[in-house]
Parts: C-alpha cells; sequence; structure tokens
C-alpha cells in the first residue's frame, strides 16, 4: 500500500509539472513552438543567366530581408512578420539585382493574403508561401517545376557528399 501510494504521490507530481509546461494550461500539451508569421518565396533560377553572387530583396507587411544568391537551382528566402501580422498583408515585392549592376532583372510583385496557421492551443499565426519562376512570376499557386527542383534540392542535401 505504501508503495503505491507513493507512485501514485510521483504520477501527480509528473502531472502538475507536465500542465504547467504546457503552453496553454490544459490538460493536452500544446504544439505551438515553432508558429511564426512568415512569408517565403521559392526561387527557381531556372531561365536565367547565372545569377550566382546576386543580391535579392524581398519585402512585405513594412520589413524587408536581403542577401546574395548562390549558384543553385532553387532558393527558398524566408521574412518573419511581427507576432500581431493577420491576413492582410498587402504587397509582397521580390527583386534580384545581378552582381555589379544597379538595375533589377527582376522586380515582381503580388497582393498576398496570409493563411493562418494554428499552434494547436488556441494561437497561431499567420503565414504564406510563394513561387517565383521566369515563366510564371511571382505567385501563390506553387508550379510543379518549383515542387520538383525543392525536392531534388533536399534529397541531394541527404545524400553524403563525395570526397575528391
Amino acid at each position: 500500500m505504501v508503495k503505491r501510494t507513493v507512485r501514485l504521490g510521483v504520477l501527480a507530481a509528473v502531472s502538475v509539472v507536465a500542465l504547467s509546461a504546457s503552453a496553454c494550461g490544459g490538460s493536452q500539451p500544446c504544439a505551438g513552438f515553432g508558429v511564426t508569421s512568415q512569408i517565403g518565396v521559392m526561387f527557381l533560377q531556372r531561365g536565367y543567366s547565372d545569377l550566382a553572387g546576386a543580391s535579392y530583396e524581398l519585402c512585405a507587411g513594412g520589413r524587408c530581408i536581403e542577401g546574395d544568391l548562390e549558384r543553385q537551382d532553387i532558393t527558398r528566402i524566408s521574412l518573419r512578420l511581427p507576432a500581431d501580422t493577420g491576413p492582410d498583408l498587402g504587397t509582397v515585392r521580390f527583386r534580384v539585382t545581378p552582381e555589379g549592376s544597379s538595375n533589377p532583372e527582376i522586380d515582381a510583385s503580388s497582393d498576398v493574403k496570409l493563411s493562418r496557421q494554428s499552434d494547436g492551443c488556441g494561437g497561431g499565426a499567420y503565414s504564406e508561401g510563394l513561387a517565383f519562376t521566369k515563366e510564371d512570376g511571382l505567385t501563390t499557386k506553387i508550379p510543379p517545376s518549383v515542387s520538383a527542383a525543392w525536392r531534388k534540392h533536399i534529397e541531394s542535401l541527404a545524400q553524403p557528399s563525395q570526397s575528391s
């Protein structure tokens, strides 16, 4: 009887710790970790001259992110937005300027409505994924060519590198 009481006491203490560690205080743990408001663009470089070293700029909701492109078929660019971002983001602008040039080779914009992603706990964030291709421009409809290029890129990362 003493062992059973001690075991029940330990279980009760573990339950209290688990409940207090939960982000929403209910009996179900919350999955809200990592849910952030953001906009992302998958850029398929196919059809363009060599853009290695070109600079990119992605702007939305009054924020921008800048960087340089590497020599690869597809690039993923993400812009984190404020936590209080709502569904009506407005215009997203994507520019790519070749190295050594002051004129963008790509200057595209699109009006975007964000989708809500739940954190499983009553909260969540708004985000959206876009794609840019030479043929389709900046779009929320991800073309099959972009999905295939991204899958190939991820598979190449999973393969062990060959040493020379």
